[in-house]
């Protein structure tokens, strides 16, 4: 691609660099310049223009677009790129889930030549319906059709999104005196209603052992959430062992993410038990939602996944959380 300014008349057919004011209106950037352009600024005493000229060689930047966005998705069922325009395309979710992205695929794109630029949201981000996954920007009005071949070559299938699976989950609850209650019971309902599963059943039961291994052990639905109303603090406490009498098992207690230490995650005769941490009760984004979004998108989380999460897992800042005392 050739680039510079030229004079006026002999720019047609070359796309124009830069938006012009002319009497009969504004001329665009990108535009490709026919006769009448020509004419219309040279009336408006424009002598020299900067325009591009792809050579022979060069994909146009709205094709470059299209063709990058269609190599990362593959025709993914469940990703949508935009209509290529001033060569950028977006790809869209179609429906709520998780992205699951080739990390070291994107980033070999992005090697590949300056001129072609990718952006994504963060491995396993929850994505709404609509929400944008994806910008694919070429930066030049064209880029080398070699080019191009390797960057949908070294990306080719590197964007996926996973979908829930799980229809249905039930939150177990515990109470002590004093306690929070059933507080948190919406928060959590919609964490579930924005990933398509039904809450279909809230139970409460007092903070022991026995009664929340019951209540475990009856829950029929996909998923089991269980909230605690005093802090689960050890690996031997009252709801990670109320699961293992039930029959199930704990695969992590604690994960290195701030709001969120306090999870545990575990399983039931093969359905996916999450007991939640106290920062659940709350809207705000905290490590529970990472899991959650996974596990209900079919993602294996295993302990060495969660421990991973401490690189870029403090979510917040709190003035008040307690610091050693000065000496």
């Amino acid at each position: 691609m050739k680039f510079g300014k030229i004079r006026t008349g002999d720019a047609e057919g070359a796309l124009l660099a830069h938006s012009v004011t002319v009497p009969s209106g504004r001329l665009r950037k990108g535009l490709r310049l026919q006769a009448r352009h020509v004419a219309d600024l040279i009336a408006a005493g424009v002598q020299e223009i900067t325009v591009a000229r792809l050579a022979e060689t060069d994909v146009d930047e709205n094709t470059a677009a299209a063709a990058l966005a269609q190599a990362l998705i593959v025709d993914h069922p469940h990703l949508t790129p935009s209509k290529a325009f001033t060569g950028r395309v977006n790809l869209l979710a179609q429906e709520p889930g998780v992205a699951v992205l080739d990390v070291a695929a994107l980033e070999a794109v992005n090697a590949v030549h300056p001129m072609i630029t990718l952006a994504t949201v963060a491995p396993y981000q929850q994505m709404a319906a609509g929400g944008m996954v994806a910008t694919i920007k070429i930066i030049s009005y064209g880029v080398d059709r070699g080019d191009l071949s390797r960057a949908c070559s070294k990306g080719r299938g590197a964007i996926r999104m996973m979908v829930p699976h799980l229809a249905d989950a039930t939150l177990i609850i515990t109470e002590i005196d004093g306690g929070a209650g059933d507080k948190g019971k919406a928060a959590i309902a919609n964490r579930l209603a924005a990933l398509n599963v039904t809450l279909k059943e809230v139970v409460l039961v007092r903070h022991e052992a026995k009664a929340l291994r019951d209540a475990i052990a009856r829950a029929d639905t996909a998923l089991t959430l269980i909230l605690t109303g005093s802090a689960t603090s050890d690996i031997d406490d009252v709801a990670p062992q109320a699961l293992r009498d039930a029959g199930g098992e704990v695969a992590r207690f604690g994960m290195p993410v701030d709001p969120g230490n306090l999870l545990f995650i575990g399983s039931l005769a093969g359905r996916p038990v999450i007991g939640l941490p106290g920062c659940a009760r709350s809207p705000a984004l905290n490590g529970a939602d990472w899991v959650l979004s996974r596990v209900i998108c079919g993602v294996e989380v295993t302990p060495q996944d969660i421990a991973a999460m401490g690189v870029g897992g403090l979510l917040k800042e709190i003035a008040t959380r307690p610091q050693p005392r000065r000496g």
